[in-house]
């Protein structure tokens, strides 16, 4: 039996009445439609789909389909907004109503057309009825006419809950909802139409609150019992009303507008005193008592204002990372400036070796005193210096006497406080020094070997004097120069025995020996008595030469002992000029000359029976250290720009310069002009290249 045929004409006003029902629906006018209701608007479709040409109104029904819902949209968009005066919750009881209307349209619209979507909608590639009446359609057609009017709506009723009134907390949470969904399930909406304009609007509000706080309040525990009760009631509002992922931002806003401008007056306050304490110490430069070096007295006056404020923080501001950063920066600040020309890098390192290597302090301070100092000064203060590549070469000089010369009192201490410094700056910050003590102990092995191995040799041993040796690896230590000096023949011996030793144990290894860092202990035979000198090994082979000549010459000295015109008026100066006069010069002058004349002094005496007399050095030892420093900060650029080049392979200058920096300060504080020409020698190397077109950018040369 034949179909009756339907004209579109009749089977869209059948259809049009289905949809105007289906919009009564979901406004909640109409009951639901009936399972043989909606079959027949089903039916009706499918029939006016299936019919033969002319007669298939396919195409007809899809562009029906879609000025249907484009005009549902418009409608709904036009209705909300032609509403005026309305109550905030009105407004927002509103949008959750169309959003229901919407996921019913949605649910039941695109069935009722489904046929379409078996064959005409595949063959001809269009978008899908959901397509045409998903989300995002909502997104664009209605809710960017109406965001602004909702957005409004939310932050008027949260500021109204902040003045006092009470607000029905569950339909802000409810709009909340809606304009995340309409995100397509995402923040997207709610972030770029809702919360910016939130947090913008909580910023303002507290931010007035603050500046009234810190005029009205008596005191910082005031302040913060007010900023918490606050921080509190936003914290349960956000809960409440807003989307879980706007929470812990909405607590950092108000942190910030509440605590920036106490932790500013705080960082001020803190400046301010250490920025004293840095000026008294420049004004006390001049002290020549031990413990009251600028170093010593600023250190510890630091370490205790820090403790001082840190506990306040932790205690008044309740550990608030905004106080900690206050804090941070205002000891950066002060902790980075000279005083009386010394860096603060070099009076931080002059601090630890006082305390490492001065018996007194141990008397006055106690072991558990000097270890907790020690500790503060790598986990408090250290972390605060710019330029800790400095205070690393000048901790390492220092650390180098302590172990060379004996002065370090305990070996574990030493270890402690490198362990320290490595969490706070890493294993390359301290791993030179590490090494230094490593061949310390090192060579207490192969001391304890050599004195077996002499033992077992006696005709190679020299009795009457005996040989240390201390086996550095050069690339721990801090460079030192090195001379063809002409040791006595006393000496020759013993140092020819030890080298033979050592070949026979290290195959690969060459002994380059250091006579300038050696010492002597020597016995003089003066008349009245036999006096014990501890000297350098310049010293004590100077002296030496007057176990066969009774006076010498400047010039006969220079020949015997093969050194350079400065070490050797200085050796001279200390053994004839100054507090020990163990020999006689002619002429009695102050100064030596080259044609002076020199003798021993057989009549000197001391009241002690042991001696030390001081070689005075020359060399200017912070310049020294600022000029390594500076050589090795060229080197750090350099592997700086080609390991982000090797990378990027192409930056901007200002790219380069910024991420060179970024890298390096965690060490040091690059100057600019100094990044500028490390690029330039890179490019002369032909490490990089200059962009062809743009000269401000650069390439990295394969």
């Amino acid at each position: 039996m034949s179909r009756k045929q339907i004209y579109f004409s009749e089977g869209w006003e059948f259809v049009k009445k289905g949809i105007a029902k289906l919009r009564l629906v979901a406004e909640g006018s109409e009951p639901p439609f009936t399972a043989e209701e909606y079959m027949m608007l089903h039916t009706a479709i499918f029939n006016m789909c299936t019919q033969k040409p002319p007669y298939d109104y396919s195409k007809e029904l899809y562009r029906k389909y879609q000025e249907t819902c484009h005009e549902y949209y418009k409608e709904t968009s036009e209705e909300f907004n032609t509403s005026t005066n309305q109550p905030d919750e009105f407004i927002l009881l509103e949008l959750i109503k169309i959003w229901e209307h919407h996921k019913l349209m949605v649910y039941w619209l695109p069935g009722i057309f489904a046929y379409l979507d078996r064959y005409f909608i595949p063959r001809e590639k269009l978008p899908t009825l959901n397509e045409v009446v998903a989300v995002n359609r909502f997104h664009d057609l209605v809710y960017r006419s109406i965001n602004a009017k909702v957005r409004g709506a939310v932050v008027r009723l949260i500021d109204k809950e902040r003045s006092g009134d009470e607000i029905d907390r569950a339909v802000v949470k409810k709009a909340v909802d809606v304009i995340v969904e309409i995100g397509m399930g995402t923040e997207n909406a709610y972030e770029s139409d809702f919360e910016s304009d939130l947090l913008k609007n909580a910023g303002e509000y507290y931010s007035r609150k603050a500046s009234s706080w810190i005029l009205e309040v008596k005191s910082d525990t005031d302040y913060m019992l007010k900023a918490e009760e606050c921080l509190r009631i936003e914290k349960d509002r956000a809960s409440h009303c807003l989307h879980s992922s706007s929470e812990q931002k909405l607590v950092q806003k108000v942190q910030h507008e509440l605590f920036e401008p106490l932790a500013n007056i705080f960082k001020q306050t803190v400046t301010a005193e250490g920025a004293t304490l840095v000026r008294d110490a420049a004004k006390n430069n001049s002290s020549s008592d031990g413990a009251g070096l600028p170093e010593q007295v600023l250190v510890r006056n630091l370490i205790e204002l820090h403790d001082k404020y840190m506990a306040y923080v932790n205690h008044c501001f309740k550990n608030y990372y905004p106080f900690h950063r206050a804090l941070q920066d205002a000891f950066e600040i002060f902790c980075n400036k000279a005083v009386a020309g010394n860096s603060s890098a070099e009076l931080l390192a002059a601090f630890c070796d006082n305390l490492l290597k001065s018996k007194g302090n141990e008397i006055l301070m106690g072991e558990q005193e000097i270890e907790e100092t020690l500790e503060k000064v790598a986990n408090t203060l250290l972390p605060y210096l710019s330029d800790k590549d400095l205070f690393a070469e000048f901790y390492r000089k220092r650390l180098a006497r302590r172990l060379l010369f004996d002065r370090c009192l305990s070996k574990d201490r030493e270890e402690k406080i490198l362990t320290q410094m490595k969490q706070q700056c890493g294993a390359s910050f301290t791993s030179k020094m590490e090494g230094m003590v490593t061949d310390l102990t090192l060579s207490e092995d192969i001391q304890t070997r050599f004195q077996e191995f002499l033992l077992n040799n006696p005709n190679v041993n020299h009795p009457g004097m005996d040989l240390t040796v201390t086996v550095l690896t050069t690339g721990f230590w801090p460079s030192y120069k090195s001379f063809d000096f002409n040791i006595p023949a006393e000496m020759v011996r013993r140092v020819e025995v030890f080298k033979g030793f050592y070949e026979t144990k290290t195959k690969h290894r060459k002994l380059t020996w250091i006579y300038s860092l050696g010492s002597c202990n020597i016995v003089g035979k003066f008349e009245p008595k036999k006096i014990e000198l501890v000297v350098s090994t310049y010293q004590a082979a100077l002296l030496l030469l007057f176990n066969t000549a009774d006076k010498l010459s400047y010039s006969e000295i220079v020949v015997r002992l093969n050194l350079n015109q400065d070490d050797l008026v200085r050796i001279l100066h200390s053994l004839s000029c100054a507090q020990y006069k163990i020999l006689i010069k002619k002429p009695n002058t102050k100064t030596i000359s080259p044609n002076d004349d020199f003798e021993f002094n057989s009549k000197f005496t001391h009241r002690m029976r042991k001696i030390r007399i001081p070689l005075p050095r020359v060399v200017d030892e912070r310049k020294e250290v600022i000029g390594n420093v500076n050589n090795d900060r060229r080197y750090a650029i350099d592997a700086a720009i080609v390991r982000i080049m090797k990378r990027q392979k192409v930056l901007s200058h200002l790219q380069l310069v910024t991420e060179c920096v970024e890298q390096l300060r965690h060490t040091f504080k690059p100057d600019i002009k100094a990044i500028k020409k490390r690029i330039e020698d890179l490019v002369a190397r032909d490490y990089l290249e200059r962009d062809k077109k743009n000269a401000t950018v650069y390439r990295y040369i394969l």
